[in-house]
């Protein structure tokens, strides 16, 4: 059998960071995102009897050993649940700039899953596809829905309460996006292990634990009651609180670039100026700043200027899973 399926990247408002067992990608703290709608992978499974071993093309290219070990250790755990013995072939096209902080791995483990699971002839629940997605990178838990989404860390140590729930959907509350590329090289300390790193030897890491417990309260609040001012202040002092953390592992490192300084430095300044706007920054130098719908071009015009800025991607909130033809 054979399916399509494409998936939208997430931010996280709320960060995820770190992993409380890391077989499981079980994270040690809940966190709360937006999935966009500019940024998707769509991936074909077809699941076929001639096939002696799993097969994987990435945008248009066969992957190599490295790569299609991991897409087949994931395959692996959805024919444990569905009974699929047959070999994939697995094509994946990413609309998304890879490992530079868009998060590419989030669209692209959620859609393998659900064509995945899809192609097994197997129906599943939202919550059931979030825990399977979770296994292939922490954060494509999320992107199976659209529009707001918190990943709640769970406490059983078989990962069973560990799963994505919608908070609102994607029309439920109109804010815009605005990816700001400054850097298009891959970063160099991928997330998984600048994760690890942090966890196992930064000093500053069990008072982010602490503090984002009281950031992930306070950002429902903002979201049920609409305030724009209160979610922006709380994701901004989130994600400086996150990359925080990674100033003291040992070995220390940092995402940021100087243009993503200058980029945060311009938003706040704007911000002074009567334009309301927020930054956020996942594990790489690329900037997403939150707005309204009215203020969204004439930020786009002022951070434009910016020398460092290579491209802006306006982007809205986006939808969750979408099922296309195979």
């Amino acid at each position: 059998m054979k399916a399509t399926v494409r998936a939208h990247t997430n931010i996280a408002l709320i960060k995820y960071w770190g992993k409380r067992d890391e077989n499981l990608f079980l994270p040690t703290n809940s966190s709360l995102s937006i999935t966009l709608d500019r940024f998707y992978t769509e991936t074909t499974v077809h699941f076929d009897h001639c096939l002696s071993e799993d097969v994987f093309w990435l945008n248009h290219v066969q992957a190599d050993q490295k790569e299609t070990k991991k897409i087949r250790a994931f395959l692996n755990k959805v024919r444990d649940l569905t009974g699929e013995v047959r070999s994939a072939r697995v094509e994946s096209v990413n609309h998304v700039p890879t490992a530079s902080g868009f998060a590419s791995s989030a669209s692209g483990f959620a859609a393998l899953a659900g064509a995945t699971v899809k192609a097994s002839g197997v129906t599943l629940s939202e919550r059931e596809l979030s825990q399977i997605a979770r296994q292939g990178s922490g954060s494509a838990c999320r992107s199976i829905f659209g529009g707001f989404v918190e990943w709640q860390k769970g406490i059983a140590t078989d990962g069973s309460d560990s799963y994505a729930v919608q908070l609102l959907d994607q029309k439920a509350w109109d804010l815009r996006i605005l990816a700001i590329e400054v850097s298009t090289e891959a970063k160099k300390v991928l997330s998984r292990e600048g994760m690890k790193r942090t966890v196992a030897t930064s000093p500053f890491y069990q008072g982010w634990l602490k503090a984002t417990e009281v950031d992930l309260v306070t950002a429902k609040k903002a979201i049920a009651q609409r305030s724009f001012t209160l979610l922006g202040e709380t994701l901004e002092s989130n994600a400086l609180k996150m990359h925080a953390t990674t100033l003291g592992a040992d070995p220390p490192f940092m995402y940021w670039q100087s243009s993503t300084l200058i980029v945060m430095e311009t938003v706040q300044a704007l911000r002074d100026k009567g334009l309301e706007a927020y930054f956020t920054i996942d594990a790489g130098p690329n900037v997403k700043v939150i707005c309204k719908p009215e203020v969204e071009q004439k930020l786009i015009n002022e951070l434009s200027r910016l020398d460092v800025v290579k491209h802006i991607y306006p982007c809205q909130i986006g939808p969750g899973l979408c099922y296309l033809e195979g």
